[in-house]
């Protein structure tokens, strides 16, 4: 199946390529960072029905798709020149530490996550064939099987090592040979022995299946690649960086990161047991209700190194746990395919439970019903937090790693005492959806369709208007007459144009500097009152690479109705070939019954030119 015309639409929705600085996908989400998100359609995006949602979060602009995903991404760089790109990420705000920190995390794991699914599901198959007889651990057979199943987390320290340096920038083949190098024989036949590197104690462990090590190892290896290329000269850059990075980053590896990393993984380790051992019910419950909320920002795959981590000691109890959000989900949406009416939702609800009863995968479920009908996030909350709690509590770990799904029931241990606590919150999620049911879209029509008109009339009395200041001195024209289609389809929002006459742009309203595009081109402002506006100096002008433009103010300025914005130079931008026409833009159209432009032909700067109604 195509998905070209999709591909199209959601690069248009979130400002085109221009906008774009890099983009990676996941299970079920394309992942954007965005040089100015606030240009970016998110209505648009979100009244697709191919899109399930749209989440900011972690310094990311994420369209949520389904399962498929991949195709959709294959699609979008078939059709543009986007692919898994980072050339442009340093002109980006970097967010918060934590936010870039599950960027690195997430970007890493993204690319492993089918690898270790399917590898997953093998040991699990494997662990039911050898339950039933059917296969013996000593044959053959088995032995090949598990090569399958256990390659990807054997040498999981190497393709993180390439995954994580290709996220910062890094040459992945050094990358990947560091962390070859700590799977290597003459490095593991140490072990046991009293190594030393130059007169210093080395202490040799197993780093296979480890995450953290590699992950020290990796970001070091590539702040000092960046640093030592500076120095040397780039005819020698070829063979001097990758062989002084492999002199310096292996040993430094195997004396401080490797120790340091395995030391804090079982730190991590010791720190969930050390809660389970106070009350296992409390911590399952809070794993159990809060996967939800971390699945909905996409922050839950940097839980996966933990769980890695975990696995690489033995077991893993959080992957018990956080099965009775999975199962709840589950439920939920069997609920849905009982109780509904609408047959287009018995159809959307099916849809959406074999992803997840058969791998794991349970968005569709999260973005496509818990989310229109928000009455069940806190069904699944609930269940969740009652099968977590019941996992914690009866000590239920996972031995191999799968995603939690019906399929990997094997994986877990006990696994009686599993199935009592992901029955439990899937029958849970399920009644409660069943029985007490769920949100009515129509509801809110339905109950504003029964007003009286005197209830009208009142409503009218309260209507909210918001004036907007032009930003600039020109001949104004409709967004239909503006050569670019992400405009003059007001798929960016509603507004006016102007040809401006004077190389002056000042701020049509009281409010904060939201986003100045790096170029100086165009600058987002929210009001006092949360109007959000876009002025977007001529068209195609981010080719001109800030050339003739110079911003006078930064993203955070508080600023007032005339205060000056940029410069810009009008002769030698149509100079360039560019026209100069910018669109004024309200980019949280929704949020107002009506906006209505000025009749005059010819404005002034801070004369009124929008009038906001909500």
């Amino acid at each position: 199946m195509s998905y070209e015309k999709l591909a199209k639409e959601i690069i248009h929705n979130v400002g085109g390529e221009e906008n774009i600085s890099s983009l990676v996908h996941c299970a079920t989400r394309l992942r954007f960072t965005l040089n100015d998100p606030s240009i970016a359609s998110k209505s648009e995006l979100e009244n697709n029905d191919d899109i399930l949602s749209v989440v900011q979060a972690g310094g990311q602009y994420q369209v949520v798709i389904g399962s498929h995903v991949g195709e959709v991404y294959k699609d979008i760089t078939k059709v543009s020149n986007i692919g898994e790109k980072t050339d442009n990420s340093r002109n980006q705000p970097k967010g918060s530490i934590m936010s870039q920190v599950f960027d690195v995390i997430s970007r890493s794991f993204s690319p492993l996550l089918g690898a270790l699914a399917g590898a997953g599901m093998i040991k699990a198959l494997l662990t039911v064939l050898t339950m039933v007889g059917w296969l013996s651990p000593e044959s053959g057979t088995y032995s090949i099987l598990s090569a399958a199943g256990n390659a990807v987390f054997y040498f999981l320290p190497v393709l993180l090592a390439i995954t994580l340096s290709l996220r910062l920038g890094a040459n992945p083949y050094v990358g990947g040979s560091i962390g070859a190098a700590l799977l290597e024989p003459n490095l593991t036949g140490l072990m046991g022995s009293e190594a030393t590197f130059l007169g210093i104690p080395a202490i040799i462990v197993d780093y296979s299946a480890t995450v953290f090590p590699v992950f020290i190892a990796i970001c070091m290896y590539a702040l000092f690649e960046k640093g030592i290329k500076k120095v040397i000269h780039k005819d020698y850059q070829l063979f001097l960086v990758p062989m002084l990075s492999l002199i310096l980053i292996v040993p430094l590896t195997v004396l401080i990161f490797g120790p340091f990393g395995t030391y804090f993984g079982d730190g991590i380790a010791a720190g969930i047991n050390y809660l389970l051992d106070l009350s296992g019910l409390l911590t399952g419950a809070v794993v159990g209700a809060g996967w939800l909320f971390l699945t909905l920002f996409g922050l839950h795959w940097g839980i996966i190194p933990i769980i890695l981590q975990n696995l690489g000691n033995g077991a893993d109890p959080l992957q018990a746990m956080l099965a009775g959000a999975v199962f709840a989900q589950i439920g939920v949406a069997v609920g849905f395919i009982i109780r509904a009416k609408d047959k287009k939702l018995k159809a959307l609800a099916g849809s959406t439970v074999l992803p997840a009863a058969l791998a794991g995968v349970s968005e569709p479920i999260i973005y496509g019903l818990a989310i229109r009908f928000k009455k069940t996030l806190v069904y699944v909350a609930i269940a969740g937090a009652v099968g977590g709690a019941i996992n914690g509590a009866l000590g239920v770990e996972q031995v191999e790693f799968a995603l939690v799904s019906f399929l990997a029931i094997p994986t877990f241990s006990p696994m009686g005492l599993f199935v009592i606590g992901a029955l439990v919150a899937f029958i849970l999620g399920m009644l409660m959806t069943v029985i007490l049911g769920f949100e009515n879209k129509q509801d809110k029509q339905l109950h504003n369709a029964s007003e009286k008109p005197e209830d009208t009339q009142e409503r009218d009395i309260l209507i909210k208007k918001e004036k907007i200041a032009s930003p600039l001195t020109g001949k104004v024209k409709p967004l239909s007459e503006v050569g670019d289609s992400a405009f003059s389809s007001e798929a960016m929002g509603k507004g006016i144009a102007i040809e401006p006459i004077i190389g002056e742009a000042v701020s049509p309203v009281n409010g904060e500097i939201s986003a100045v595009f790096p170029t100086g081109h165009a600058i987002g402002i929210t009001s006092d009152t949360g109007a959000e506006i876009l002025i977007h100096i001529g068209i195609d002008t981010v080719q001109l690479d800030g050339k003739y433009f110079t911003s006078l103010v930064k993203q955070g300025d508080l600023i007032k109705q005339g205060d000056r914005l940029v410069e810009f130079d009008l002769e030698k931008i149509k100079e360039a070939g560019f026209a100069v026409t910018t669109p004024i833009i309200v980019t949280n159209t929704d949020r107002y019954k009506e906006i209505v432009s000025t009749e005059n032909q010819n404005i002034q700067a801070t004369e009124n030119l929008l009038t906001l109604i909500s």
